[in-house]
């Protein structure tokens, strides 16, 4: 028979106390300078510091991949690397529900308008992340691609450049990782430069 009616028979009641963290214990050990304990629990921060660690653990990616490069960026998200362990796994397809366009893939000049347009509907705060050498700098079409743009950033404002040919998906969690930390550090709002308007009236095909 056990010695208290309101426990069964053969129940270990110290199964109980491994889950007992002792908790209030520790949050008592934090004491002041003055060795007394503070029964206010408050952070002080600005709203921007809270906005950005908001937007950092939440980067939405447009779903706008080009060509080899885009496979590895799948191969990102999926369960071997787990893009989403960064919060940044919710691939949406309408860029009005994006924040990051990872540009992924050899840009064509004809591609180039479809890009700018993407971007364009993109809401503010937006990062461009440029994957691949093909869309750093033109990659192996740079020299003879006459139909390849020489860099996306001729385009739109590049925040991380990762490089490839093609990266592998930990290349791109680093860059992601880097947009992180730019996100995070974030003050103001990022006026795009002149020359980038102008350059994009000048790219063949735009209507």
């Amino acid at each position: 028979m056990s010695k208290n009616p309101t426990i069964p028979e053969g129940y270990d009641i110290q199964r109980e106390q491994m889950l007992d963290f002792k908790v209030p214990e520790q949050l008592l050990k934090v004491l002041d300078a003055d060795g007394r304990s503070d029964d206010k629990n408050f952070i002080l921060t600005t709203v921007d510091e809270v906005f950005n660690w908001a937007r950092l653990s939440s980067i939405w990616p447009v779903t706008f991949g080009l060509a080899c490069c885009a496979i590895e960026m799948m191969a990102a998200s999926a369960t071997r690397y787990d893009i989403d362990r960064f919060g940044a796994g919710a691939f949406r397809a309408t860029p009005r529900q994006a924040d990051l366009m990872i540009v992924s893939g050899t840009v064509t000049a004809k591609m180039a308008t479809r890009l700018k347009l993407i971007y364009d509907q993109m809401p503010e705060p937006k990062w461009v992340l440029a994957m691949g050498s093909c869309a750093i700098g033109g990659g192996p079409y740079f020299k003879y691609g006459y139909h390849v743009v020489k860099g996306v950033d001729l385009l739109v404002p590049v925040d991380v450049y990762v490089p490839g040919c093609p990266p592998r998906p930990e290349v791109l969690l680093e860059g992601l990782m880097r947009l992180q930390d730019k996100i995070r550090g974030r003050k103001g709002k990022f006026i795009t430069p002149k020359w980038i308007t102008d350059y994009a009236k000048k790219i063949p095909y735009r209507k």
